[in-house]
């Protein structure tokens, strides 16, 4: 025999699953529902290869690179590509307009 909980003789209804968005700053999948300004790490410019202003600072240069190039975050400095993101704020799905 199969027992059904019941609230005042209707069954209690399971909450619907909230599907999953993808967020297309710092590629990771949130629930809408979780998603606050802390919620999201990124950068919110590109990694660049190029002279940087802080002209003492030392730079690690790879094979091939020139002499000059610097690379890193322009938004923070950051040298390395896999650097946590300089600013945090709500998650932006591929399904949300460009002026959000």
């Amino acid at each position: 025999m199969e027992s059904t909980s019941t609230t005042g003789g209707k069954e209690e209804e399971k909450p619907a699953k909230e599907k999953e968005k993808l967020c297309r700053r710092c590629k990771a999948t949130y629930a809408p529902s979780g998603n606050t300004r802390l919620s999201c790490r990124f950068h919110p410019s590109y990694f660049v290869c190029r002279r940087h202003d802080d002209q003492k600072r030392y730079y690690q240069l790879r094979d091939g690179d020139p002499p000059y190039a610097a690379k890193f975050y322009d938004c923070c400095g950051a040298e390395d590509p896999d650097a946590a993101g300089c600013t945090t704020d709500f998650h932006l799905s591929y399904d949300d307009s460009d002026d959000a």
